[in-house]
């Protein structure tokens, strides 16, 4: 949290300026207005056999949390990965990704060698290809810097101390990260000056990312505007403040509680299922964070009688309905009932799902309302097994606004499949469940988005006297038909 005026003020007092500056640097990585300065910055990773699987993943989400404090893009930070063990692999060439999606995306993929540990060879192969023009490097100059972060937890099998100093005298930044029973003398060899500011250890792969914020700050070079660079999650008006920012809404629209998303609609009614991934991938540690995730969007839905109603499917190789739409009308009983979920682990049939959800949960028998609008939460954590584009389609033609949220191996081309169009604002991919929070901030389920609210808030009013007008008749035909064959008997 921010200290307020008068605390901020007494702490420059007492620590000086460059307090000052590790305090700004600190606000601003808090917010987000972290501008890095333009890098090739190279991750050097050992997935030699003493890494195990489960270490290497661990490594692979650190490196994801890095990237995601960067200012990725061609004129900004470059980034590329090496990963080695008795021979060297590059993975991800500094020109490859663009983005921090794909880049983050990439970095999932990656595979350990699982053999020895040529710490020194990867050192080299490094100064010779992956900070080489022809992978995407920039010409050498003072506006541009050259980084490289070695992660390793073992005593290399060939020389190291040579090779690291090329590798600076080329100009290059060396980070030395050690894990576990690592050698601490070679990581000393191959890091920068000063080595209290270049050489890391962890005691286990496990923490490793308790050196995520150290590195975003490292790279943290100036405080943007947010607001200017479009890098922040207000709906409709971003204002820029002191050191961070608010948001605000045109005029006819109202801020919601989450202080970012605006309601045109003051009487405007939402039916919202989310569908959720229950298959054995996702792990029980990791579907209790999807539960929390729920509950986050649900915070930011007005649930009531008359206004949002929620329900709840989750599926693995079955579908399981979990609740329907409208049992629980309010936020306490909504999230009690979210956390009471049971995890179902097998198999991934998301197009089972997705029909399931278009024939069941949306339908008056489980809940659903005529006239109101239908927004589907997809959340998946890998490819599926069965086909989903006719379910997609048909959801999708019935008016179902769709949302698809994935985590880890999810599948991108599945994931724009699912959602909504503009597709860019209906699907969403984070590497790791642990961030799946900016998702849920980042979300915003609005129905009614025209610039006159109350065109929009009539539409909606229109749409269900149509519907019950329709249903009216329907009835008197009903009651008509009846009497029609009651004379034809008499007459008979």
């Amino acid at each position: 949290m921010t200290p307020s005026p008068p605390l901020f003020l007494l702490l420059l007092g007492l620590v000086g300026a460059q307090a000052t500056l590790d305090l700004r640097t600190a606000a601003a990585m808090a917010s987000g207005l972290c501008k890095t300065r333009p890098t090739d910055l190279v991750f050097i990773v050992d997935s030699s056999r003493s890494v195990r699987p489960s270490e290497f993943e661990q490594v692979k989400v650190f490196l994801a949390k890095v990237i995601e404090g960067l200012d990725v893009g061609p004129n900004a930070t470059r980034v590329g990965v090496v990963n080695y063990a008795s021979r060297v692999k590059n993975e991800v060439s500094l020109k490859t990704y663009r983005t921090k999606a794909g880049l983050i995306r990439a970095v999932t993929k990656i595979e350990p060698l699982s053999t020895g540990t040529m710490t020194g060879l990867s050192i080299q192969f490094a100064l010779n290809v992956a900070f080489s023009e022809g992978e995407g490097a920039r010409v050498k100059s003072p506006d541009i810097s050259k980084v490289a972060i070695i992660v390793t937890d073992g005593r290399p099998q060939d020389n190291v101390k040579d090779v690291a100093q090329r590798a600076r005298d080329a100009g290059i930044e060396i980070f030395a990260i050690g894990v576990g029973r690592v050698d601490m003398s070679t990581l000393k060899q191959m890091a920068s000056e000063p080595l209290d500011d270049h050489v890391d250890y962890v005691e286990s792969y496990s923490v490793i990312e308790k050196l995520t914020k150290k590195f975003q700050e490292a790279f943290c070079d100036t405080v943007s505007d947010l607001c200017a660079t479009g890098d922040h999650d207000c709906e409709q008006v971003c204002i820029s403040t002191s050191g961070s920012y608010k948001c605000a809404c045109k005029d006819g629209f109202t801020l919601m509680d989450d202080g970012r998303s605006c309601s045109a609609c003051s009487n405007a009614a939402t039916d919202v299922v989310f569908l959720i991934d229950g298959s054995k991938s996702v792990r029980p540690e990791n579907f209790e964070l999807v539960k929390k995730w729920i509950n986050q969007i649900i915070d930011k839905l007005d649930v009531s009688e008359s206004k949002a109603h929620v329900g709840l499917v989750q599926y693995s190789s079955t579908v399981r309905q979990e609740f329907p739409l409208g049992r629980h009308n309010n936020k306490k009983d909504l999230k009690d009932a979210v956390k009471k979920m049971a995890y179902m682990e097998r198999g991934t049939m998301t197009g089972q799902a997705l029909d399931f959800m278009t024939r069941n949960s949306f339908s008056p028998g489980q809940g659903a309302r005529p006239g109101v609008a239908k927004v589907g939460i997809v959340f998946t954590d890998g490819r599926s097994q069965d086909y989903i584009g006719e379910a997609a389609k048909k959801a999708k033609d019935n008016g179902f606004k769709m949302y698809a949220v994935g985590v880890g191996n999810a599948v991108e081309n599945e994931l724009k499949e699912i959602a909504s169009e503009p597709t860019g604002e209906h699907y969403f991919y984070t590497a790791d469940f642990k961030t799946m929070t900016q998702i849920a901030k980042k979300l915003q389920i609005n129905i009614c988005q025209d610039e006159d609210p109350c065109e929009c808030d009539s539409l909606v009013k229109f749409q269900k006297k149509v519907e019950d007008a329709l249903q009216a008749l329907t009835k008197k035909i009903e009651n008509m038909s009846k009497r029609i064959a009651l004379l034809e008997n008499k007459i008979v």
